[in-house]
């Protein structure tokens, strides 16, 4: 068995063990649970405060979107992301030994050296600016977009359609935030979890069934007001707007934000999304028939 084989053995069985650790242990980091909180926190404040007052509780495709979301945080993981990680990271250390380098020598800050909420804020700061070019990215390009469509093929917005994406999705979003992670080193596992936890719960209030702004934190953070146009089906914008995963800001500074009117009753999808498959299968093969 050669290196990147063992990384990939170890990195299922390391994940495998994890998950089960999740399920069995209760403890203040723990992501599974974490996950069912925060989605049930949310998906009560959409049903004591509706904005659209005639969408059910349990809206189209509510079921389907749960499954995503499990299957996206927790399975997809397991099957492709973390064995992938590691690899990832084995290659680019190899790369970098070939010029007798070494990752931490990439490094223009070193996060562990800073105060503990500087620290958070720039590891927030950097990686939210990273994914809002990877969205933008999703939305520009033909190849990116026909996986991107799965997220886009929600009919009715609800905390759960947060996490409807295909699993191509986190491959491209982690093998573009390597970098700038690495050059930002530092940071650790704790901080990970907190930022974590932090974009789940700005992206369940985004996609959920609220009609709330923020006021004047509109133009700091993404929220459900702004990103349901996002999701609109009648889009001027060749490419789309508001690409803001959890900060609105950078649509605001790069003039790609746009909320021309109220956005309550308007259609969601894209052009001919009545032909788009409306199962878990279906959807994540769709890509691959192109």
């Amino acid at each position: 068995m050669n290196k990147y084989q063992e990384i990939i053995v170890n990195s299922y069985s390391d994940h495998f063990n994890y998950l089960k650790n999740e399920l069995v242990n209760l403890h203040v980091e723990n992501y599974f649970y974490g996950l069912i909180i925060i989605s049930l926190i949310v998906f009560a404040l959409e049903n004591i405060f509706p904005w659209r007052k005639n969408q059910a509780v349990f809206r189209k495709d509510f079921w389907l979107d749960t499954f995503y979301m499990f299957f996206n945080f927790f399975l997809l993981n397991l099957i492709i992301l973390m064995a992938m990680n590691n690899v990832t990271a084995q290659l680019f250390n190899d790369f970098l030994g070939l010029f007798n380098l070494e990752l931490k020598s990439l490094q223009l800050v070193d996060l562990s050296e800073l105060p503990k909420p500087l620290a958070l804020f720039i590891f927030f700061i950097v990686s939210d600016f990273v994914q809002w070019n990877t969205h933008r990215l999703l939305h520009r390009y033909e190849f990116f977009w026909k996986f991107h469509k799965v997220h886009h093929s929600v009919k009715e917005m609800g905390f759960a359609a947060h996490l409807r994406y295909h699993w191509m999705e986190p491959v491209v979003y982690k093998t573009l935030l390597y970098v700038p992670m690495a050059i930002i080193g530092g940071f650790s596992i704790q901080d990970v979890f907190i930022v974590h936890f932090i974009t789940i719960a700005i992206g369940h209030l985004n996609h959920a069934n609220l009609g709330w702004d923020y006021g004047f934190l509109k133009y700091i953070f993404n929220n459900p007001k702004m990103h349901i146009w996002h999701h609109s089906k009648e889009m001027p914008r060749k490419y789309g707007a508001n690409y803001g995963i959890s900060l609105s800001i950078w649509d605001y500074l790069f003039k790609s934000d746009y909320i021309p009117k109220d956005g309550k009753d308007i259609e969601l999808g894209f052009d001919d999304d009545e032909e788009f498959p409306d199962s878990f299968l279906k959807q994540e093969a769709y890509p691959l028939k192109f």
